[in-house]
């Protein structure tokens, strides 16, 4: 008997073999639609929204996490408009890499083409669905999507309408399909089917990505935990520094680009931390060590357990450093390779920063909040990469696309 891991594997293989060749043409007509029908379709969509929120809340589920969780429509159009500027991304597919001829007469073409079948497994946030859906769509894959049973309702709806849309211009809808059996063994199931998937992303917490690395079988890229960190230099505009700091925790604390340390040099200490605390006035709880202890209220000492973790919630870990090189230190063994960042306006400790501190994306003067495929312009984004093979940093289309090597000859053999 077939399983249930092994229909949808089924019917996205065959699906793959009209998505790799759909023109750039249908794709973005594909596309526009889902954005116009996203728009249209608010209503029902909040409607089905509102059903997983109930259930969180019930569930006691944090309030940080029901955000993630939390449709509007504000958020719809913001992914409505994340599809429309997949659409008017240049198409990856076919994009000539480079090539030869050599001495013997041989040409060498090397040609970008899709990854195949992808499977994503992400948790309860219901905007991974659709950013995912598009972008596998733009870069001429297909895509069997796995989230959490906490959004079941959120993506059984977005998973509609994108299969409507591809149905609409006659195109297989199975090039985007939901794991609507959000049992553990079927996504363990899913972590294990080499036979049909080419590659598996997760996207989420810490948990879920640990999980997939330890089970899967399948080819992984990993994404999303992101151990973030501020570095308040002694350089540091001090008032900006606060406001980067209460932007890259507060505006929305339950996202990977969101940090969980600031480090603050010795000589700033005293001036930052109070302003910071009274900026938060209560809403974000501290924990640090002894020598912040004497600028802020802690809610403990912290140890290596609350450096290293990634919070997602109003708490942040603060430690006060002696000098640059004490928070590249500290950034390197803590961090998770995401996005970090520097205030200073000192160009040589900005310099310094940016060559030795090991992430994905390391800022000047900014919020790490801007890491994200939107905001660098790539439309919607897979996820954050935090390794290095074959893809680092915000995945957008190109990260969903590998390559082949056409030859041409003419009689040519090899001696």
């Amino acid at each position: 008997m077939i399983d249930y891991i092994q229909q949808l594997g089924i019917k996205a293989k065959a699906a793959a073999k009209q998505s790799a060749v759909l023109s750039q043409t249908m794709k973005n007509d594909i596309l526009l639609e889902i954005a116009a029908a996203l728009t249209e379709s608010t209503d029902k969509i909040i409607s089905e929204n509102e059903k997983d929120i109930e259930a969180a809340k019930k569930n006691n589920m944090p309030q940080a996490m029901i955000d993630r969780l939390t449709l509007t429509p504000q958020r719809i159009e913001g992914m409505a408009e994340g599809v429309r500027q997949v659409a008017a991304l240049p198409d990856p597919v076919g994009v000539i890499k480079g090539g030869q001829t050599l001495k013997n007469g041989l040409t060498i073409i090397k040609k970008s083409v899709p990854l195949g079948v992808i499977g994503i497994i992400f948790e309860s946030r219901p905007n991974v669905t659709v950013d995912a859906g598009c972008l596998c769509l733009k870069a001429g894959n297909t895509v069997i999507l796995r989230g959490g049973s906490d959004a079941i309702n959120s993506n059984k709806c977005l998973v509609g309408i994108m299969r409507d849309a591809a149905a609409k211009f006659e195109v297989n809808p199975d090039i985007v399909q939901l794991v609507e059996d959000t049992s553990r063994e079927t996504a363990t199931e899913l972590m294990r089917a080499n036979e049909y998937l080419d590659v598996l992303i997760p996207r989420g917490g810490g948990g879920l990505i640990h999980s997939v690395i330890e089970n899967a079988t399948v080819p992984v890229i990993q994404t999303g935990e992101g151990n973030c960190h501020v570095y308040v230099d002694r350089f540091a505009d001090i008032d900006m520094a606060v406001d980067i700091t209460d932007n890259a925790k507060t505006q929305r604390p339950s996202v990977c680009n969101a940090i969980e340390n600031v480090l603050v040099h010795k000589n700033i200490a005293d001036g930052f931390l109070k302003k910071l605390a009274d900026r938060w006035n209560g809403k974000v709880t501290f924990v640090g060590d002894e020598a912040s202890a004497a600028y802020i209220t802690l809610e403990k000492i912290a140890d290596d357990e609350d450096y290293r973790k990634e919070f997602l919630d109003l708490k942040i870990a603060v430690k006060i450093v002696d000098d640059i090189d004490e928070a590249i230190a500290h950034i390197n063994r803590f961090g998770t390779g995401h996005s970090e960042c520097i205030v200073t306006e000192y160009l040589k400790n900005a310099e310094k920063f940016q060559r030795e501190v090991d992430a994905a994306a390391v800022y000047v003067n900014a919020s790490t909040r801007f890491t994200d495929g939107f905001e660098f312009g790539l439309g919607a984004e897979i996820g954050i990469s935090t390794q290095k093979l074959h893809v680092r940093g915000p995945m957008g289309l190109e990260a969903l696309t590998t390559f082949k090597y056409l030859i041409n000859g003419n009689g040519q053999i090899r001696g």
